[in-house]
């Protein structure tokens, strides 16, 4: 015999000898064995020492221990049924033994247990009957090259105080009881055999598995798990550990999520499946909408900032760091709500305090709170914000921070403009009302109440403008004015201003005006403009009188100076005739007066012909004959057409003509006029002996003509009036003052100017001033 055989023999007589010889006895039984593992290698006493400590437990029946490539070892009840030694290795011989010891059926129940333990030493610890039908559990373990089985009695059965008829009534009420539950559960439940097919299933199983209810037999031919399932609850079981998964089936036509949990043991295996589709949609549909939520949240501009029950930071949204200014890293830590306050503290994103703990103590009062609780920060930089802390049902604070400072601002500068419109409309000399959109009165000024004689007590109440068009009415009388306005302030579309007339009963006359605004009320204007009026209609009613007259005067002088025209030309006739000696020869005597006759005769008709021109002009029937016009030939002709002036008033002409100026557009016989009348002006004004200036000059867009004298001039403040019809400039050969506005006259017509001044060294300049671009084809009125 070995000596591993000498060492499992004497474990064995120690059980023996604690069940024979009691305590005292097994004490010396120990020492001796203790004296014999002290020869053992290291490695052998461990393994002899794990197998004694198992037989010393009080439920230990027996024990297999074995080394690779050795006979096994046996103790306890185990040496009892001693296995084959002509077979070597411990492996082979491993099944037969436990059959041989226990019974064929626990050996067939432990089989998938004990091939994965011969093959890989995988433990395991499973409960079966031994060949009696008495529970026992089976553990095996594997360390340091040696390996054991051993068998324990399970502890019901420990003692046999029970009889065994107790115990069998007992079991069967369990059974039944288990039985019972099994059958109601309202989820899906199994058991299956040894070899792992179904042996019996629920109701729920069966509802599962074939809702068209074929059967229970069906249900168990129809696997509730997939392959796959159950291939992964069969590996499970064989490294001797339960199984538990989480698997999509396809239960009742539908594909479920269902929590599968199976255990293994003598009697095969059990398990049951939760349906968890419901639960697991719900919480998927609850973490998308707080998803969804909390991206709601990021979009806002009220800055949001939540704490958990643990007062430690659970999310934030951007406008909560763009607020504070916090780092976003420092944010994602998660920090508890005192670090974010002492962050805040530190960048005066907080109202200063002076016992800043009392006042952080303070704030977690919201923790406990079952109402918001709403709080105002004025922070030092001017900020305010209005705070609200909402208490969360399932724990925790959530912050919103609204920033009013800028609406605060806002709202001060709304009430100084409220004020200074008002102080405005007060100053106003018009009288202002604004009705709102509703018809009623919103604000009014001092003006408005006394222009209508109001009292600030009857428009207390803001009447609506029907009461204020009656209240008025004392006043404007039944005019349609008020209408006009209330079809204005009541509108709803098509929304106009209107301007009104209003003659009051007490002969005030009113300019009013309804303008609507741009917040759908209207203002309404009124200014008392009764003065105003009365001048306006004494100006309208002296320029009709003047138009009249000056009507009257055209209409006398044309009508006067065509009468006049046919006798002057009876008489200049008979004239020329007696000049010729057609009446026969006369004196000396009689030629001179005949002079005189002619010289006067050809002034009246000078005169006559100028009124005409200007009666034409004012008639705007004056046409011009627009041709070339050389401008020496016409310097020529108005120097002859003067000549005779010349020679009486003992003055000389002299004319300028730069060679270049040729002609321009402008009708010749007018132009004449024009230098003839300047020239017998510059004439009379011109002292004996002096020389007058005529000259043309062209230039780049005009043709300047101009006369100048050396006469005593024209006073400044006259040179204004001189172009006036019937001023005269003070020369010693007065006219009737028509020279000069008929060359202004002429000037406009040709699209020119004419102007005075006075000349460097005494004396005066007309200027005239042709447009040379001016087409041939235009004719002017």
């Amino acid at each position: 015999m070995s000596f591993n055989v000498l060492v499992g023999l004497t474990a064995g007589a120690s059980v023996v000898a604690l069940a024979a010889l009691g305590a005292a006895s097994w004490t010396a039984a120990r020492s001796q064995q203790a004296k014999t593992l002290a020869a053992l290698s290291s490695a052998e006493m461990r393994a002899d020492l794990q197998a004694l400590k198992a037989l010393l437990g009080a439920t230990a029946r027996g024990m297999v221990l074995w080394r690779e490539g050795q006979a096994p070892d046996l103790f306890g009840e185990a040496a009892l049924h001693p296995f084959p030694l002509s077979e070597t290795g411990g492996d082979s011989v491993l099944s037969r033994g436990v059959a041989s010891w226990l019974g064929s059926e626990a050996a067939t129940a432990l089989a998938p247990s004990l091939e994965a333990f011969q093959a890989r030493g995988v433990p395991f610890t499973l409960r079966t009957g031994d060949s009696q039908g008495a529970p026992v559990d089976v553990e095996a373990r594997a360390a340091a090259g040696v390996r054991t089985l051993v068998v324990r009695r399970v502890p019901d059965a420990i003692g046999g105080e029970r009889e065994p008829a107790a115990d069998a009534v007992a079991a069967d009420g369990e059974a039944q009881a288990l039985r019972a539950l099994f059958d109601l559960a309202p989820v899906p439940m199994w058991r299956r055999g040894a070899g792992g097919s179904l042996v019996a299933v629920n109701a729920a199983f069966v509802r599962a598995v074939q809702p068209d209810g074929q059967g229970v037999d069906a249900a168990m031919a129809a696997e509730l798990l997939d392959q796959a399932a159950r291939e992964a609850a069969s590996a499970a079981h064989r490294a001797g550990q339960p199984y538990a998964a989480r698997v999509r089936v396809v239960a009742g036509g539908k594909r479920r999520l269902l929590d599968v949990a199976e255990a293994a043991g003598p009697f095969g295996a059990a398990g049951l499946a939760i349906d968890v589709t419901d639960a697991e949609a719900g919480r998927t549909e609850h973490e998308r909408g707080i998803a969804a939520h909390r991206r709601t949240l990021d979009q806002l501009n009220t800055a949001v900032v939540i704490f958990g029950s643990d007062e430690r930071l659970v999310f934030h949204n951007s406008a909560y760091e763009r607020l504070f200014g916090l780092d976003p890293a420092f944010l994602d830590k998660g920090p508890s709500e005192s670090e974010v306050l002492e962050s805040l503290r530190a960048r005066r994103k907080v109202p200063e305090q002076a016992d800043f703990r009392a006042w952080r103590e303070q704030l977690r009062e919201a923790y406990r709170a079952l109402e918001p609780v709403h709080d105002w920060w004025h922070l030092p930089g001017g900020q305010m914000l209005r705070v609200v802390a909402t208490p969360n049902a399932e724990g925790g604070v959530t912050y919103l921070f609204d920033d009013l400072s800028e609406r605060m601002a806002l709202e001060s500068r709304y009430n100084s403009l409220i004020r200074i419109q008002g102080e405005t409309l007060d100053g106003l000399a018009e009288a202002v009302a604004v009705f709102g959109s509703d018809g009623r009165l919103r604000l009014y000024n001092e003006a408005f109440l006394q222009l209508w004689s109001l009292s600030a007590q009857s428009l207390g109440d803001r009447p609506h403008i029907d009461a204020v068009a009656a209240m008025c009415r004392p006043n404007h009388g039944e005019s349609g004015t008020w209408a006009r306005i209330r079809n204005v302030v009541t509108a709803l579309d098509h929304r106009e201003g209107v301007a009104l007339r209003l003659e009051r009963a007490d002969k005030r006359i009113l300019d009013g005006a309804a303008q609507p605004l741009p917040d759908g009320g209207t203002m309404v204007t009124f200014r008392d403009i009764t003065d105003s009026v009365k001048v306006e209609r004494a100006l309208i009613e002296r320029n009709e009188a003047l138009e009249a007259a000056d009507a009257l005067k055209n209409a006398f002088v044309g009508h006067v100076s065509y009468h006049l025209r046919t006798p002057l030309n009876t008489l200049i006739g008979y004239a020329h005739m007696l000049a010729e000696g057609t009446a026969g020869a006369l004196n000396p005597r009689q030629s001179e007066f005949l002079a005189h006759v002619s010289q006067s005769s050809d002034a009246l008709r000078a005169l006559i012909d100028d009124i005409l021109d200007l009666a034409t002009i004012d008639a705007g029937a004056m046409t011009l004959d627009l041709a070339d016009v050389d401008v020496r030939a016409t310097l020529e002709a108005a120097h002859e057409a003067v000549r005779d002036l010349l020679e009486e008033a003992g003055v000389t002409l002299h004319i300028e003509a730069d060679g270049d100026a040729g002609s321009f557009v402008a009708d010749g016989r007018r132009v004449r006029q024009i230098l003839f009348n300047l020239l017998s002006n510059a004439i009379a004004a011109a002292p004996t002996g002096s020389a007058v200036m005529l000259r043309a000059e062209r230039g780049p867009d005009a043709l300047v003509l101009t006369v100048r004298d050396h006469g005593p001039g024209v006073a400044p403040e006259m040179l204004e009036h001189v172009f006036q019809r019937f001023e005269v400039s003070g020369t010693r050969h007065r006219g009737v003052g028509l020279g000069l506005s008929i060359v202004r006259s002429f000037m406009e017509l040709h699209g020119g100017s004419v102007t005075l001044s006075p000349a460097t060294g005494g004396g005066t300049i007309a200027t005239c001033r042709f447009p040379v671009d001016r087409p041939e084809s235009e004719a002017s009125q």
